[in-house]
C-alpha cells in the first residue's frame, strides 16, 4: 500500500489534535499539504478515516483504529530513537486518578532506591488504558475492569472501600461512615476521568441527580463548597486531600478493583522488574483475565 511514516503522523496528529489547523501547527507543515497528505493516506488505503464537518474532524471506525495502531508505532520508533541516542528512557507508569494510594510514594521511593539507574515515571491519564494500547506509558494503574484483549496482561493488587466525599460542613461530616441512600437525596458529582462511580452505584428507584464534571479539580471544588458530594475510591483521599472536604467510608457499597497492567510485548526491559516490585509492596492477590500474569 506504500504507506510512509509522513502518513502515520499526519493521521496522528489529526486524531489527537480534531482540526487540520492544530494538526498542521503541531507538525509545522501548511493545511493544504496536510490535507493531502490524508487525502493520499485515504486513497492508498481506499477508505474514509476522517469525516469532515465545519468546525471539527471526527475519526471514522476505520481511522480511529488506525488512529490507534499509528500511535503505538511511531511512539515505539521514538522510544527506540531516543534509546540510540541516549540510553534506556524512563519506564513510564500510567494512572487515572489516584496512583495507588497511600502506596504510592513508598513505591516510587523504593524502585528509585533498589534501581537507580532505571527511573519510573508517572503520568496522570484520562484514560490510562488508551496510553497503554498507543505506549505512552508501559504500564498502568486501573479501577475499571483490566482489558481482556491476549495483548495485555494484568493483575490484582487489592480492592479498595469506597468513601463519600462531602464538605466539612455537612451533617455527614462528622459520621462515622454512611449508606448510599443517605447520598440519594444531594446532587453527586461525575467526574468524566474516573468510571469507578455512576448512577447505576444506586438501586433504579433511588438514583442521585448527578452533575458531571471535567476533571478531578472541578469535582473537588464543586463538594468543598457543598453543591454536590461524592463517591469515590479510598485511594483518592490520600492522593487529593482538599481543603474543606471529609471523606466517609460507604458501608453498603461494593469495593473498587485495583488492577496493574502491561503490553504481553512489553515496550520497556523493566517492565517485569516493576511488575514484581509492584506485588511486593501492595501485595498481589490474585491474577486476571484473559492475559492474566
Amino acid at each position: 500500500m506504500n504507506v510512509e511514516l509522513r502518513h502515520l503522523r499526519a493521521l496522528a496528529a489529526i486524531g489527537r489534535e480534531g482540526t487540520i489547523t492544530g494538526a498542521a501547527a503541531v507538525l509545522h507543515v501548511t493545511q493544504p499539504a496536510l490535507s493531502r497528505t490524508l487525502d493520499q493516506l485515504e486513497g492508498r488505503l481506499g477508505t474514509r478515516l476522517v469525516e469532515r464537518t465545519t468546525r471539527r474532524l471526527e475519526l471514522t471506525e476505520a481511522g480511529r483504529r488506525l488512529w490507534e495502531h499509528a500511535c503505538r508505532l511511531l511512539n515505539q520508533l521514538d522510544d527506540a530513537l531516543v534509546e540510540v541516542r541516549s540510553g534506556t528512557r524512563p519506564l513510564r507508569v500510567g494512572f487515572a486518578w489516584a496512583a495507588v494510594g497511600a502506596f504510592t510514594v513508598p513505591l516510587l521511593q523504593q524502585w528509585r532506591d533498589e534501581h537507580p539507574d532505571s527511573p519510573a515515571r508517572i503520568f496522570r491519564r484520562d484514560d490510562p488504558e488508551a496510553a497503554l494500547r498507543r505506549a505512552e506509558v508501559d504500564v498502568a494503574f486501573l479501577r475499571t475492569q483490566s482489558p481482556q484483549e491476549s495483548d495485555f496482561r494484568a493483575v490484582v493488587l487489592f480492592e479498595e472501600r469506597r468513601m463519600a466525599a462531602v464538605a466539612d460542613t455537612d451533617p455527614l461530616a462528622d459520621a462515622d461512615s454512611v449508606r448510599l441512600d443517605s447520598l440519594a437525596d444531594r446532587p453527586v458529582a461525575l467526574c468524566a476521568t474516573a468510571a469507578t462511580t455512576t448512577a447505576s452505584l444506586w438501586p433504579p428507584e433511588r438514583r442521585p441527580c448527578t452533575v458531571e464534571v471535567a476533571n478531578v479539580d472541578e469535582w473537588l471544588a464543586l463538594i468543598a463548597t457543598g453543591d454536590a458530594v461524592g463517591v469515590t475510591a479510598e485511594g483518592t483521599q490520600h492522593s487529593h486531600p482538599y481543603p474543606g472536604i471529609r471523606y466517609v467510608p460507604v458501608l453498603d457499597a461494593d469495593p473498587v478493583t485495583v488492577h496493574l497492567v502491561w503490553p504481553r510485548v512489553p515496550t520497556h526491559p523493566e517492565t517485569e522488574s516493576f511488575r514484581e516490585h509492584v506485588r511486593s509492596v501492595v501485595g498481589a492477590v490474585r491474577p486476571v483475565g484473559r492475559g492474566s500474569a
